[in-house]
């Protein structure tokens, strides 16, 4: 008999689900139904919600991390990030999470959706099982990357992030510039990359983990599309020009930094994302 392995997409699936508010012994069936055996099934389910839930322990392989924007609070009012003056509007601690103000202004959004829009695709997510990129069911915008610096609004705002969160520029991923239209979404997930996944170290070649990730809001959609922080029932509101920071110091659920977009329930919306990793991106 042919094994049937846990993968990430898997975990997400159940962590979605329980999130959903879905009681484990429905997830245990729907798992039987679509043909997972029942050991199987209880495996996955155990050990994804125990990891999720922060109960695995520490793991001892994986040392808390420095992270971007670590001294920033919500006692400073605004902070000078290099060209600009950014508001810090809130911050939390557990999750690491910070909603800037005017961290763009709405000539640099106009600026960035005109570049990214002939580029736009189906977005894919990087899959740790292999360390290649696919389509993921779960996201379903259309996305784009920018290489670094590779346009003067993507410079300016690269070195802003940098000067705000006081991280080295080299070690920023390329801006991802993702568009939702109305119904599309992405489920909860996390930024950084499963130590547990076979194409995890491969991927770590280029920079070593994420650790921080912020997603810069290009428009105000209609209706719908909050940032979603599930573990700790917070909603970030899309407004252009502003952004959310979080960071994670480890790669661990402990973080609680399961995050998701919420479905867009009229009109579109547009963002800017920017990962940072521990060391020089290549």
């Amino acid at each position: 008999m042919t094994a049937q392995p846990i993968t990430a997409e898997l975990k997400r699936w159940i962590v979605a689900q329980a999130t959903a508010g879905h009681p484990p012994d429905v997830v245990l069936d729907a798992m039987k139904a679509s043909g997972w055996s029942e050991q199987v099934a209880i495996d996955a389910l155990e050990t994804t919600m125990r990891a999720h839930l922060g109960l695995a322990g520490d793991d001892a392989s994986e040392p808390a991390r420095p992270v971007p924007g670590a001294a920033i609070t919500a006692g400073t009012p605004a902070i000078r990030a290099g060209d600009r003056d950014v508001r810090v509007v809130m911050a939390m601690t557990l999750p690491r999470v910070v909603v800037f103000g005017e961290l763009l202004s709405a000539e640099e959004c106009a600026e960035l959706i005109a570049l990214a829009r002939s580029r736009l695709a189906r977005s894919e997510t990087v899959e740790t099982s292999t360390g290649a990129s696919a389509v993921n069911p779960a996201r379903t915008s259309d996305g784009m990357f920018f290489e670094p610096a590779e346009f003067p609004v993507c410079a300016r705002l690269e070195k802003r992030i940098a000067a705000l969160l006081g991280w080295p520029l080299e070690n920023g991923e390329g801006l991802q510039v993702l568009r939702y239209g109305p119904g599309t979404e992405y489920l909860p997930h996390y930024d950084y990359f499963d130590p547990g996944e076979a194409g995890t170290p491969e991927i770590l070649k280029r920079g070593g983990q994420r650790v921080g990730s912020i997603v810069c809001y290009l428009n105000t959609p209609d209706a719908g599309g909050a940032t979603v922080f599930p573990d700790v029932g917070l909603q970030v509101a899309p407004v252009r020009g502003n952004a959310v920071f979080f960071s994670y110091d480890r790669p661990h659920p402990a973080t609680r930094t399961l995050h998701g977009g919420a479905p867009v329930d009229a009109g579109e919306k547009w963002v800017a994302t920017k990962w940072l990793r521990e060391g020089k991106f290549e």
